[in-house]
Formats: structure tokens, C-alpha cells, sequence
């Protein structure tokens, strides 16, 4: 079914043995600007799972962008050990590696010491996302950086990598050169189309010069930046096709997006709401035009969706970045026939790019040991297995379940309600989140795998544990909701996940009283507004959502715009009277009253459920909690709870 996936492909002087590959992204296993074992151990876990290439996340190259807590530091000779280590690591699977190179330009959010660095641009165009103002570069300073991209692609090419990519999209450095709205310069690199090319040209020549002929040299270009102020799909078509002419580069690979708005950011790390393989039709658009292979990357999860734009001719290869972070056997079980058993990326952005962007090893909430390679190394069958319960059929219990029975302990789970998922079945019933339930449906078909005793509408009591006589339990029964503790009078309060579960009737003028600042709040806006409620969110954060990672929050916000949604920020909720909701303003101190409300919808702090707390008080039980059991979080520390407790057994 997925032949085409398996067909081998050269970009360039290297030959790759299927046509998936790992893109670039930040994994933050770097230290100090050069590569670790943690990284080396990250990387090599996916070329065992038998991906075709693997691009290594993007290197800086120069002082003026050159954040090496944050990023590898090409500009240095220091990063050749480290990554020869790496590559000859992954070449020794089968699988070759290439280096990218980029620059931010005026997309500069970090700092060296805590003050505000200089950004450096084509121009002083105000950066919209990170509201800098950038100095135009001089020209001398253009040549050096020109020559630092050389220098840097030559040491990837003494480190041994297969190949350099140059990042020209994205709305970075490069393309803030290409892009006439970014570049006002009166030189010879700006004005003309050509002139404003003439950066990435010389790059472009210098580092095929520096790298020779036997390194694959690639670029990776942006054709829908999904901003108003980008260049248009067309004039990056025909910058590529200049490109191919000038015969230095070995592939094009497109991406969609931009780090110059909210908006284009969204699309770099695309949520769960943007559909599946959406810059498929980009790649085709410049496959058209070039002969040169195009690989894309973008929201793809699935190997039905790689094998439709291999077979439908939008692309050459296809990029699994979050997919292969979620699963890095993807490749593997796609050439052992065994696709249904991938771990499918749900597109949540919590531990991967979530993590990236606080500065924390990459990570998934499906699959922890991801960025822990190093620290958990290889999970061991146990030498005496154990009787184990585990309690609470949530993702935690799951998880735990899983990994207990992978040890090879006799594991029996049971769940008081007729289905497993816990929470993440109040996640999937709001609008546009279904893919959320992929966290239980991936788990669920772990557990078939690893043979676990499921045992559903099932509560179990003191006689029933002592009948089962564990050797461990494990605790994971979750958290409960509940009301706050004010006063309401003459309007109805109501808890949010009743409204989830359709077990409440709710009025038509809504005032939610947003205590969490999560999907919950979110979530539930957005299903009443589409209900035809009038929605009111007054939300205690600085922004309704300011706890969930900021990509999959500042969409969910434009969505309820457009709905009509009013959001208030700073706003406790203190109580409600006759049609009123009392609130008081987080940090003034004023009143904030809302009128003519039907309903309050409650989104507060949940609790932990202790209703098998009577557990402590029998012997020789081993009894240990994990996730909300212990106190109410996220489905990461669920997750990453279970395995945990279950790998230390």
C-alpha cells in the first residue's frame, strides 16, 4: 500500500533509501552551541526507525544572530566533533544527515544578559511579532555574512554531514532581503528583483564553492507566509527557478509560514485545527515549474497522506517532524505492514513546540521518552514479574498499564465508566479538537498490543483488591470538577464540563468565569457561540488561554473573534446576582459587572479524586498516585507519570 514511500531517491551526489525525512526543528538537546549526546541519542532514534534523511534543526552562524543557549552555533570550529559524532551515529543506520544554516534577521527574541540586543535586517521595517526595530545591515556587514554562511556550510562539510540547507523562508533573515516590503535598500542588494537576490545568490555560489561537489546543497523556501506583507507564491516560484539555473542547488523544500506574524507562526507549527498536508498544493506549484526534486513538510501524520502527495506528484519526499517526534518507528512500521500501529501526532503543540519555545528538550505528551533518549535509555523486560493494578482508566492509568505489561508484569487496569480516555474525552468533544482523542486511541491499541486485563464498569472495594492481591498498585483515577466557593443567586451556575458532556441547559446570554485560563474555557466558548449563545469569556490570566502553548492559543482566540466572542482578561470571578456576574479586576481592584446574564458557566479549578483513599489504610499494598491523582495538571504529566512508574517496576 505505501511502495512509493519505500522508493529510494538522490538530492543531489546522496542517495536516500525512501522518501521520508526528519525537517529541521529546535530540540533544545544542544548545549552551548555544540551537539551532545542527548542529541546524538535523540537523532539516532529516528534513523533506527528507518527514516530517510534526517535534517538537523537550524544552525546560527554569526554574532549578530548567534544565541548559543538556544541554538547550535555553526560560526564555530567547536561544533565539527560533536557533529561528525552525530552524523557518522545515524549514517551507521542508513541514514544520511544534512545541516541547515539560518538567520533571523529582525526576528530577534532572546537576549544575552537580559538586555535587548541589536537585530540586525535589510532594512529597519518594524518586525510586526516581537515589535523590534532592526538596523539596516551595512553593506560591509552583508559581505561578512555572506562569508560567514560559507564558512559555516564548510564546516558542516568538514564535520562530514551529507549535506547544507539554507533556510530562505519563513520570513527570516533571507527572506527579508527577497521581500521588497522588508528590503528598501539602495544598494546593490536591494531595488530590482535581482539585486534583492543577490543575497541569497552569492550565499547560494560561496557555499557550493566551500562544500564542492560532493555534499548535496538544498534550500528551503516559504511560498505562502500566510501574511499580507509576504512575497507572493509566483515571485518565489521564479526565484527558484533562477535558482535551478544557476545550477548550485541540489533541491527545494517548501514549508508554509512566517515568524513576522502571529498568523505566519501559527503555520510553522500548525495546529490540530489546520488541516492535515495543507502545503502539499504549495510543492506542487513549484514542482511545476522546477526539475530539481521539491520535499515538503507541514501537518503530516499519516502514511496515507504522504503516500497521496508522493503518488499525486506535489512532492518528491515528505517531512515528519512532530510525526516522527510522536513515533520515530514511523518508517519502520510503515515497511513491516504494520501502519496501523503508528503512534499518530495529534497536532497539540504542548511538549514539542511547547517545550522548544521555554527553552525544554523537545518532548511529546504521547510519548515521553522523546528528548529523554539519553536519560531513560532502553526500556528492559524484568527478571520478576509482578501482580500490578492499576486503577483509573485515564491517560495516566493507560500509559502505566502499557509499560507495566511491555516490562512483562501481569497487569490488570480497571475503570469505573464503560470506556477508557478520562479527560481526554471532555478535550475531543469540543469543536474542531476530535483529533484529541487520538491520546486515547493510540493508547488503546498499545494496550491490545501488550495484552493487558481491561476491565471496564468496573469499582472496585476493599474485597475485590484483597481477591486480586496485587504486588503494586497504581493509583491514577484523575481529578474531579467542582463550583467555587461564592455566592450566586437568581442566575444559574453552571460547571463547563457538564456543558461538555450535555448534561446541562444552558441560557441563551452566557458569562463564563474562566479560573483555569486553558482549552477548557476556550473550548466551551467556542461550542456555545456556535450554539448561538451570546458569550461573555472573563478570563483571570492576562489573555483567556494563558496557560496552553501560545500557537494553538492565539488561533483558538481568533477563532472566537470571529465568532463574536467578548474576552475580557484580568477578571476574578467573585459571585452573581439576578441576572449579574460580580467580578473583580485582577490587578485595579474595580468592579466588573456583566448584566443581563442567563447562565455562568464555571471553568475552575478541578481536584483530585480521593475517593479510594480508604486504599492507604490497607497493608502491603505499594500503593503510588500518579498524575491529576496527585494533583490536577495536564495530560503530559499524566502520561509521562505512567511511564515512569511502570519503566521503574
Amino acid at each position: 500500500m505505501f511502495d512509493q514511500l519505500l522508493q529510494p531517491i538522490e538530492l543531489g551526489p546522496t542517495r536516500i533509501r525512501n522518501r521520508l525525512f526528519s525537517p529541521p526543528h529546535g530540540t533544545t538537546l544542544g548545549h552551548g552551541g555544540v551537539v551532545t549526546d542527548d542529541l546524538i541519542a535523540y537523532h539516532c532514534t529516528r534513523a533506527r526507525g528507518g527514516v530517510g534523511l534526517i535534517t538537523i534543526e537550524g544552525m546560527t552562524l554569526h554574532p549578530s544572530y548567534g544565541f548559543e543557549d538556544s541554538f547550535l552555533y555553526a560560526g564555530s570550529d567547536r561544533i565539527i566533533p560533536g557533529l561528525n559524532k552525530l552524523a557518522e551515529s545515524c549514517r551507521a543506520e542508513g541514514t544520511p544527515v544534512f545541516g541547515q544554516l539560518f538567520h533571523a534577521g529582525g526576528g530577534v527574541r532572546l537576549s544575552h544578559d537580559g538586555s535587548k540586543p541589536l537585530a540586525y535586517s535589510a532594512s529597519d521595517v518594524p518586525h510586526e511579532r516581537y515589535r523590534v526595530i532592526p538596523v539596516p545591515m551595512p553593506n560591509d556587514m552583508v559581505w561578512e555574512l555572506i562569508d560567514s554562511y560559507a564558512d559555516a556550510a564548510g564546516r558542516l562539510a568538514d564535520a562530514n554531514l551529507d549535506g547544507v540547507e539554507i533556510l530562505a523562508g519563513m520570513g527570516y533573515l533571507i527572506a527579508q532581503f527577497l521581500n521588497p516590503q522588508t528590503n528598501h535598500r539602495k544598494d546593490e542588494f536591494g531595488g530590482s528583483a535581482d539585486n534583492r537576490l543577490r543575497f541569497l545568490r552569492e550565499i547560494l555560489t560561496r557555499c557550493r564553492t566551500r562544500i564542492g561537489d560532493d555534499k548535496t546543497l538544498g534550500i528551503r523556501v516559504t511560498l505562502d507566509e500566510k501574511t499580507d506583507k509576504a512575497l507572493d507564491a509566483d515571485a518565489v516560484v521564479k526565484i527558484c527557478v533562477a535558482l535551478e539555473k544557476d545550477g548550485d542547488v541540489d533541491y527545494f523544500s517548501v514549508i508554509s509560514g512566517s515568524s513576522s506574524s502571529p498568523e505566519g507562526w501559527l503555520h510553522v507549527f500548525p495546529p490540530m485545527s489546520v488541516a492535515q498536508g495543507f502545503v502539499a498544493d504549495d510543492a506542487a506549484r513549484l514542482k511545476q515549474s522546477v526539475g530539481k526534486p521539491v520535499l515538503v513538510a507541514g501537518r503530516i501524520n499519516q502514511p496515507q497522506i504522504a503516500q497521496q502527495i508522493i503518488s499525486e506528484n506535489k512532492a518528491d519526499m515528505v517531512g515528519l517532524a512532530r510525526a516522527l517526534i510522536s513515533d520515530p518507528e514511523f518508517l519502520n512500521k510503515v515497511a513491516e505492514g504494520r501502519a496501523d500501529e503508528i503512534r499518530a501526532c495529534i497536532g497539540c503543540n504542548q511538549a514539542c513546540v511547547g517545550h522548544r519555545l521555554a527553552h525544554f528538550p523537545v518532548s511529546c505528551i504521547q510519548n515521553p521518552l522523546s528528548g529523554r533518549e539519553q536519560q531513560m535509555g532502553v526500556m528492559r523486560r524484568t527478571r520478576k514479574p509482578r501482580s500490578v493494578l492499576v486503577i483509573g482508566g485515564g491517560p495516566a492509568g493507560m500509559k502505566a498499564a502499557v509499560v507495566a505489561a511491555q516490562r512483562g508484569h501481569r497487569v490488570q487496569l480497571h475503570e469505573k465508566t464503560n470506556c477508557l480516555g478520562g479527560q481526554v474525552k471532555l478535550a475531543q468533544a469540543l469543536p474542531g479538537r476530535a483529533e484529541f482523542g487520538g491520546v486515547t486511541t493510540n493508547l488503546l491499541d498499545e494496550l491490545k498490543r501488550a495484552d493487558v486485563d481491561i476491565q471496564l464498569n468496573s469499582y472496585l472495594d476493599a474485597a475485590a483488591v484483597k481477591a486480586i492481591n496485587p504486588d503494586k498498585v497504581i493509583l491514577a483515577i484523575g481529578a474531579v470538577s467542582r463550583l467555587p466557593e461564592v455566592d450566586v443567586e437568581g442566575v444559574d451556575l453552571i460547571d463547563a464540563w457538564w456543558i461538555i458532556r450535555d448534561d446541562a441547559v444552558v441560557g441563551k446570554k452566557v458569562v463564563i468565569a474562566d479560573w483555569s485560563c486553558d482549552w477548557c474555557a476556550l473550548g466551551v466558548a467556542e461550542k456555545l457561540a456556535r450554539d448561538g449563545h451570546y458569550v461573555r469569556l472573563m478570563s483571570n490570566g492576562s489573555v483567556a488561554g494563558e496557560s496552553i502553548q501560545a500557537i494553538v492559543r492565539d488561533q483558538w482566540i481568533g477563532v472566537l473573534h470571529g465568532l463574536g466572542v467578548e474576552m475580557t482578561a484580568y477578571a476574578r470571578f467573585f459571585g452573581g446576582l439576578d441576572g449579574q456576574a460580580y467580578f473583580q479586576h485582577m490587578t485595579g481592584g474595580n468592579a466588573i459587572i456583566c448584566d443581563d446574564v442567563d447562565s455562568i458557566v464555571s471553568c475552575y479549578a478541578p481536584r483530585s479524586n480521593r475517593e479510594f483513599d480508604w486504599l492507604e489504610d490497607m497493608e502491603n499494598l505499594g500503593i503510588v498516585k500518579i498524575g491529576d491523582a496527585i494533583a490536577p495538571r495536564t495530560v503530559e504529566e499524566a502520561v509521562l507519570e505512567g511511564l515512569k512508574v511502570s519503566w521503574a517496576l
